[in-house]
């Protein structure tokens, strides 16, 4: 298996999220190919996900899983000598056939694996929670993500807030008369940034970012409506911070719980090194798959950027690193 030759016929396939049907036809027609049981498992539309066993073992201890969609925009493959680049090449279609060339090298020794692979994880996981519907009995999950090769001993949560404000519309030269919801928004955003957000011993501090505010009509018009959208990484259970959060906004805002996916705590496997993702993944939504362990070539830091790239020996390192996991915990599973 040419690893690079692939990895770029693969980021060549536009797989813009909710755009992933030819992405899903070209694996499964490849993964067919090679002799593998393929089922395209319906989720929304012409999307699907794809899974594949060995014909005689459709229900592996293990599975290797990552993502078929990217984020916008399509961007074609290049190389150089050290590196592939385009959209997807890292995140994560480069771990896609790293996970392939895990699997045959795995059956090459009888040890046979499933690959799972998904739509959906860059908007709402919404490929994994149609997953998660119908589990085939593993009882390890290798997902892969850009980690650099390195173990995720944790991966962060996610709590997304609109915080809304309301006012009333009046002249600006009479303020007196009106009510600034920009005003009121910004206080109310302020109460929050002072809040003091939990920290993990491992995983640090929980983050947040401002990411969009919106208001107002026009320069000389008292605002009526304005809103923010934050975004915090979390490192530990949700519940309290809510509470916190809408106390901090009382009597200004609104706060608007919009999606929470929650902190991980992941397995680890000796003389690996070790990281902890600030990320998000599927794993959340997969809790039927079995005991999960993160890992994979590439750098988040790249990933979603004009300039992605996968650097040539960490795709190739990861072949290795991926059976040497899977053989690890097939054994330790069975003992």
């Amino acid at each position: 298996m040419d690893l690079c030759a692939l990895t770029r016929k693969l980021i060549d396939i536009e797989s813009i999220t909710g755009d992933e049907a030819a992405m899903g036809e070209a694996l499964a027609n490849d993964l067919t190919a090679l002799g593998y049981a393929v089922e395209r498992m319906p989720v929304e539309g012409d999307r699907f996900n794809v899974w594949a066993t060995h014909p005689d073992q459709p229900r592996p201890e293990l599975v290797l899983s990552t993502h078929m969609d990217t984020v916008p925009p399509f961007i074609p493959s290049s190389e150089t000598p050290e590196r592939i680049y385009g959209r997807g090449s890292c995140d994560a279609k480069g771990i896609i056939v790293a996970q392939v060339a895990a699997a045959e090298e795995l059956r090459a020794e009888g040890l046979h694996v499933g690959l799972l692979f998904l739509v959906g994880e860059e908007r709402d996981s919404q490929g994994a929670q149609a997953a998660n519907q119908d589990p085939r009995g593993a009882k390890f999950l290798i997902n892969g993500e850009p980690t650099e090769n390195r173990i995720a001993l944790a991966s962060k949560g996610t709590l997304r807030v609109e915080v809304v404000a309301s006012g009333k519309m009046a002249h600006s030269a009479y303020p007196e008369l009106g009510e600034s919801a920009i005003e009121k928004l910004l206080d109310a955003v302020e109460n929050v940034r002072k809040l003091k957000l939990p920290v993990h011993p491992t995983a640090g501090p929980s983050t947040l970012n401002i990411g969009l505010i919106e208001g107002g009509r026009a320069p000389n018009v008292i605002p009526d409506h304005a809103s923010a959208d934050l975004l915090i990484r979390l490192v530990g259970p949700a519940e309290e911070l809510r509470s916190q959060i809408t106390a901090a906004v009382s009597g200004k805002a609104d706060a608007n719980f919009i999606l929470e996916i929650p902190f991980m705590e992941l397995g680890s496997v000796p003389g690996i090194e070790a990281m902890i993702a600030a990320f998000t993944t599927d794993i959340p939504a997969l809790t039927n798959w079995g005991k999960p362990v993160l890992i994979g070539p590439g750098s988040i830091h790249v990933a979603h950027t004009e300039g992605e790239y996968i650097e040539k020996k960490q795709l190739l390192d990861a072949v290795d690193l991926y059976s040497h996991i899977a053989r690890h915990l097939i054994k330790s599973g069975a003992s």
